[in-house]
């Protein structure tokens, strides 16, 4: 079976949750509770709240996502 597509999102971390999980609010203003990729955890990549992330979420559970890339502000 081929894998399923998922959804590629934005959206902005609004708070930090134990288990290193986030609370986002999407561009759309939907929230949703997200988690990190295993390479973003592998690379001890940091997300702290305000930053600005891309999600990918399954077409089957739209209330968590994973956090796939954090946007750099300059």
């Amino acid at each position: 079976m081929a894998k399923e597509e998922l959804i590629e999102m934005r959206g902005v971390v609004s708070e930090v949750l134990p288990d290193s999980r986030y609370r986002v609010t999407l561009e759309n203003g939907h929230s949703l509770v997200a988690y990190t990729a295993g390479k973003m955890r592998k690379n001890h990549i940091r997300v702290l709240a305000g930053d600005r992330v891309s999600l990918e979420l399954s077409p089957y559970d739209l209330s968590k996502a994973r956090i796939s890339f954090r946007h750099l502000d300059r």
